[in-house]
């Protein structure tokens, strides 16, 4: 897997179609776990790749929400993004908003973790920490059995994610907690500069 774009045009791209902290917030999170789970999962030759479908998966979204991966492929081709990104980066709509489905392990873990982290991210917010450092799976677990809390994240798309994985549901939810606080410090570092 070979990037055609680089991180830093990666992140310009990001910001030139999202201003939102909260947008940017979510997409170097998800940067960030895709790393942590390229390295977890044997490829982490890959790991920049797997980083910059995390960083850009939402390209579309601030701007163009009722469009939601059906815009993205347009805003990256102008950017010089490769059909075999931009396939990546739009699958983890499959089901939602396009028809592309999620073939490959890396695929997979983005459309299991995107909505996942947005959980995890209000739960962390709620801790008097704001952190997932101190975040237990029992705690997780509570909030996200709870359908009101943070009920624009579909717990549908994460069921079915963590089976296209062939991972239990708390296989999956522990896993993205340990992706999420190792990139936890870089995000909140990045957001700082902005």
């Amino acid at each position: 897997m070979n990037s055609s774009i680089s991180r830093q045009e990666a992140l310009a791209l990001l910001k030139k179609y999202n201003k939102e902290a909260f947008h940017i917030q979510h997409a170097l999170t998800v940067e960030g776990v895709m790393r942590y789970f390229a390295a977890e999962t044997g490829n982490g030759a890959d790991e920049e790749y797997w980083g910059i479908v995390g960083l850009l998966h939402d390209i579309d979204f601030e701007l163009y929400p009722e469009q939601h991966c059906v815009k993205a492929p347009e805003l990256l081709r102008e950017a010089g993004v490769s059909e075999d990104m931009i396939y990546s980066v739009c699958s983890h709509g499959y089901g939602l908003c396009c028809d592309l489905e999620p073939k490959h392990l890396m695929e997979k873990i983005l459309f299991a973790c995107d909505e996942l982290t947005g959980i995890i991210g209000a739960a962390a917010r709620m801790r008097p920490s704001k952190s997932v450092m101190d975040m237990e799976l029992s705690s997780l677990k509570k909030k996200y059995k709870d359908k009101r809390f943070a009920a624009g994240c579909s717990r549908e798309v994460i069921r079915s994610g963590a089976e296209r994985l062939g991972w239990e549901l708390d296989e999956l939810l522990e896993k993205t907690i340990l992706a999420m606080r190792s990139c936890e410090e870089a995000v909140n570092r990045e957001l700082e500069a902005l």
